[in-house]
């Protein structure tokens, strides 16, 4: 049996839909997947994926090359077409996929609720389904397969990216360390450099110095953090995704807003604090037991607040000292579980 799946983009969005692929593959399914260019080194070589499909970024210019990419998608007549994104780009993608059958959330359940009608299978999320990731497992039951509460994350291999890490390290003289990560898709998730710094500032006196980790475009953030952190933090060499990975692997801590890059440290296993304002914890937030959320204030106390909410400047409102007693608690948890 063959499964594509489609799940264009983000990258933390990507990591959320790869338990659904290991789950695939180990009940013997051959999967594909389509992808924007953003999230494919996820992707590229991963051992649980047959194969991949490059998704051009959408803008009407790239037609001509999504035309030629749906030709070989439809060559290879999947059995089922599964849609995780709910948008109405990706749920075209589905639909004109060529597949026998294709699945995805019903209406209410997506951030596009009219995409729903390109669907030929609409599931309803069964009671107690809370997080992202338990949702895009939900769409393997009409496949046969209960998935729910798995978290397993297949990730190409990377020898040589962590040859490449283990050099830069070296170079920056960290052996045990932090990544903080101020960057992020949203204004909304960010929070201010300045208070980074002075987390940063709070971790060497615990004894652990800092790295900063950046993306495209993101270089004078990251030059803001070390720079109000008065030493003890330095910028990260460049890192791609899997450089990341690799990276993150090595920290004892990582911390960050509701980003790609938190999600791949939770998926590696590494320690996180997270640093939530305008999204759900509950819905995307950390898995693992003794990671630790930092909420506003005035949004602790909420219940959960939806599936998408984008509000002001509530990330002020937390604050270097809430975020370093975080940092306790998680590096308090980690050396309990080490002895």
């Amino acid at each position: 049996m063959k499964a594509l799946l489609v799940r264009l983009s983000a990258i933390g969005d990507v990591v959320h839909t790869l338990p659904a692929l290991a789950a695939l593959h180990d009940h013997g399914w051959e999967t594909g997947w389509v992808v924007e260019p953003p999230a494919r080194p996820l992707l590229e070589a991963n051992p649980s994926l047959s194969r991949l499909w490059p998704a051009p970024a959408a803008r009407l210019s790239s037609w001509g090359v999504a035309h030629r990419v749906l030709t070989g998608v439809r060559a290879k007549e999947y059995d089922v077409a599964l849609e995780f994104q709910g948008l109405w780009k990706s749920a075209t993608w589905a639909r004109l996929a060529g597949a026998g059958r294709v699945v995805g959330l019903a209406r209410r359940w997506r951030r596009e609720p009219g995409s729903a009608a390109l669907l030929g299978e609409r599931v309803e999320l069964p009671a107690g389904v809370v997080h992202v990731i338990d949702e895009n497992l939900a769409l393997l039951r009409p496949l046969g397969i209960e998935a729910v509460g798995r978290r397993e994350f297949p990730l190409p291999p990377a020898v040589i990216e962590g040859h490449e890490v283990a050099r830069g390290l070296a170079a920056l003289g960290l052996e045990s360390f932090a990544v903080l990560n101020p960057g992020g898709g949203w204004a909304s998730k960010l929070w201010a450099p300045e208070r980074f710094g002075a987390v940063a500032r709070g971790l060497r006196d615990r004894g652990l110095p800092c790295v900063v980790t950046w993306g495209p475009g993101e270089e004078r953030l990251a030059d803001r953090v070390v720079q109000s952190s008065a030493g003890a933090a330095q910028r990260a060499f460049p890192t791609t995704l899997l450089h990341y990975v690799e990276l993150v692997r090595r920290s004892r801590l990582v911390v960050a807003a509701d980003t790609g890059p938190l999600h791949l440290a939770c998926a590696v296993g590494t320690p996180v604090v997270a640093l939530f304002g305008p999204t759900d914890p509950a819905r995307n937030g950390p898995f693992a037991p003794g990671d630790v959320v930092v909420r506003p204030p005035s949004l602790e106390a909420d219940a959960p607040t939806g599936r998408y909410r984008v509000e002001g400047a509530v990330m002020d409102e937390i604050t270097p000292e809430q975020v370093l007693a975080a940092v306790d608690r998680r590096l308090a948890g980690a050396a309990a579980r080490a002895v």
